[in-house]
């Protein structure tokens, strides 16, 4: 049995929003709280509301959130008597959990046995095997020679996947469709893993196309007792990373979940676990739109669902299970740590309603990441059943040293339905101007029909993202006088002050110029020309009238683009559809040259889409290319992205070198 200790003081070894969300149940029990910070994070909202915080100096993961004797250090320092992980960084390390316990702290998370154990995905699968819990199959040995691969992908039968057998977060999986892609992903996989891991070793196994990823929470204590608490459905992916999670899974029935949740709590028992922990599972429910080219043999994988992983840590997603259950997962992670027993059996677990989550991301349509100061921020208005767990303030700096998570909209309702709409009515409110996230892109995928209906698989972005790209690129001529009237007419002394002559300005919105004539009649009115067109626009704060139809909006002038002013503007009202909101990216070419506008030195450089460390270069100067042949490696936000000839053409010059720093704009290459 046993004993209860005291927990005082409560350092946690992370940053950002799980950090103030750990924070913020700590507090509710009472013990003080402690936040670390490199010097990116100095002025971070976590460290405002901790009790008290402590430098750990650095710039990059590596020299401050991933040194184990820094934390320490910091724990002895500030007198604290246990150590929160959160996720990421050192949340499933053994060492780093053994390094804790031996400094007489106390650990909130499982014993570092079983993170051992469950940690190595080839490890797990051994293990779940030996409790009859189902697996693809795969190659999981220690043999890691490319050769070795190649004879064991032979085996299992294309296509298959690549994978880390350290770490998460997508991070060293590569999806494989035939055998001459297999060695280029085994060295793209490995070279990611150990830059994410410090661990190259990797696994294959058989691919599903078109699956769900259905994961349960489970939690131990240090009594014998384990429970689950649910499936959360986390189908909707981009780069293997979810970005859309909900519970309960449209695609599970009550006789499924409870054999879902007998195998993972039987994985989590055999493993000796105590805490928090997730089992990832990959289910097949045969409403995917891809079929599998060459299904599984008779009798090999006979059922519908088969592990992946488990997580020995809290997830980003364990709001929606709180949502549901109505339970604080960071208390009993809280509690559990303290030698406490678990507050409620099996039989005593209710579900309410339906619960889905989004994550706000600093990136792009297309899923690339951005850095950027936050110019603009404002949450949705806060009502019972929503909730957003962010570390977001006008003003905060988002750097390429950590990943692209920005926040989590989290919605609870009684139905399905009525989540979706609500999750996406939010986002339409949700302000964060001044880079480029995702929120728009979220919103739209709720609203896709064939989420709404329940029936998205992991290929839901692979099928439909261009479409919803390209609905979310086109822009009206309304949209943009609005946003051009509300720049010129809200502006003193415009506001005020008529102008006699009118001005002739050239602006790209989005990836088109365009000509206008702007005339500033006085007291917020505004006249736009453009061709034979003339729209008469009234703006007051962030209102505005266009044409006699209504608009609200809200725009930041933010740091220039190619040396041009732009600014970042989000529309809502006019012609779109009822809590929706649009974002535009303007910028004012009136001063640029016309080579400003993307012709043809465009069309003949290479340049930086973000910050990051260039980590391999493909190509020599003088080399012929042909168009999507890949040229370099840019690491930013702990991932890989690979940038590929735009055209059929020779390179003139490389700017750049391995290992360099590189920043958004920097001129890497040229083409003739």
């Amino acid at each position: 049995m046993s004993r209860v200790t005291r927990l005082q003081k409560l350092l946690i070894a992370n940053r950002g929003e799980i950090a103030r969300r750990v924070i913020r149940s700590a507090h509710a029990m009472g013990i003080a709280t402690v936040a670390v910070y490199s010097d990116a994070d100095r002025d971070a909202l976590h460290v405002r509301e901790a009790g008290s915080s402590f430098a750990l100096g650095g710039l990059a993961s590596a020299d401050a959130y991933l040194r184990v004797d820094k934390l320490i250090g910091a724990a002895r320092a500030t007198g604290a008597d246990a150590v929160h992980p959160g996720y990421g960084f050192l949340s499933e390390n053994a060492d780093f959990a053994q390094a804790v316990i031996d400094a007489g702290l106390t650990w909130v998370g499982p014993p570092p046995a079983a993170i051992r154990a469950l940690g190595s995905k080839s490890a797990a699968k051994a293990l779940a095997l030996a409790q009859g819990v189902p697996c693809l199959p795969g190659y999981f040995g220690d043999d890691q020679r490319d050769q070795t691969f190649a004879e064991e992908a032979q085996r299992i039968g294309f296509p298959l996947m690549v994978k880390a057998v350290a770490g998460g977060g997508g991070r060293g999986m590569r999806l494989v469709h035939e055998a001459a892609q297999l060695l280029p992903a085994l060295h793209s996989a490995r070279s990611e893993a150990l830059s994410g891991f410090g661990n190259g070793d990797l696994l294959i196994e058989r691919a599903l196309l078109a699956p769900r990823h259905v994961e349960v929470q489970v939690f131990a204590d240090a009594h014998g007792h384990c429970i689950h608490l649910g499936e959360r459905d986390c189908s909707v992916q981009r780069r293997h990373q979810k970005i859309i999670e909900e519970t309960p899974s449209p695609a599970v029935s009550p006789a499924l979940r409870a054999e879902l949740g007998r195998c993972a709590v039987a994985l989590a028992q055999a493993a000796g676990y105590v805490g928090a922990g997730t089992v990832e599972f990959l289910l097949e429910d045969g409403g995917g739109e891809s079929p599998h080219p060459n299904p599984l043999p008779e009798g090999e994988g006979a059922s519908h669902f088969y592990l992946m992983e488990m997580n020995t840590r809290l997830q980003v997603e364990h709001p929606v299970t709180e949502m549901i259950t109505g339970l604080d997962l960071v208390e009993w992670q809280l509690r559990i740590a303290r030698g406490e027993p678990l507050p409620l059996t099996q039989e005593q677990v209710r579900f309410s309603g339906h619960a889905i989550e989004v994550r706000l991301c600093a990136e792009d349509e297309h899923h690339t990441p951005h850095t950027g100061r936050v110019r603009h921020f404002a949450e949705p208005p806060m009502a019972p059943g929503l909730r957003f767990d962010h570390a977001l303030a006008t003003g905060a700096e988002v750097t390429p040293h950590y990943d692209a998570l920005l926040g989590k909209l989290i919605v609870h309702a009684p139905t399905r339905a009525e989540a979706v709409h609500r999750l996406a009515h939010a986002l339409g409110e949700t302000q964060v101007l001044g880079l480029p996230t995702n929120r728009a892109f979220l919103a739209a995928c709720l609203r896709h029909p064939v989420f709404a209906a329940g029936g998205a698989h992991i290929p839901f972005l692979a099928e439909h993202g261009d479409a919803l790209r390209t609905r979310l690129q086109a822009t009206t001529t309304a949209e943009g006088v609005a946003a051009l009237a509300l720049l010129y007419a809200g502006q003193p002394p415009a506001e005020a002050l008529a102008s006699p002559h009118p001005r002739h300005l050239r602006l790209r919105l989005g990836s088109a110029v365009h000509e206008w004539l702007v005339q500033e009649t006085g007291r917020g009115r505004v006249r736009v020309t453009q061709g034979d067109r003339v729209h008469e626009a009234q703006v007051s704060g962030q209102r505005i009238v266009l044409d006699g139809v209504g608009w609200s909006a809200r725009a930041v002038a933010v740091d220039p683009s190619a040396g041009v002013p732009r600014w970042h503007v989000q529309l809502a009202g006019g012609d779109l559809p009822a809590g929706t909101a649009t974002e535009l990216w303007l910028d004012d070419l009136g001063f640029a040259p016309r080579e400003a506008e993307g012709g043809a030195s465009a069309a003949r450089e290479l340049r930086a889409p973000f910050n990051g460390k260039l980590i391999a270069l493909h190509v020599q100067t003088r080399q012929t290319v042909a168009r999507g042949a890949p040229l370099l490696v840019i690491e930013s936000m702990k991932l890989e992205h690979t940038l590929h000839a735009p055209r059929d053409t020779v390179i003139e010059s490389l700017n750049v070198a391995p290992g360099q720093q590189v920043a958004p704009g920097q001129l890497l290459a040229t083409f003739l």
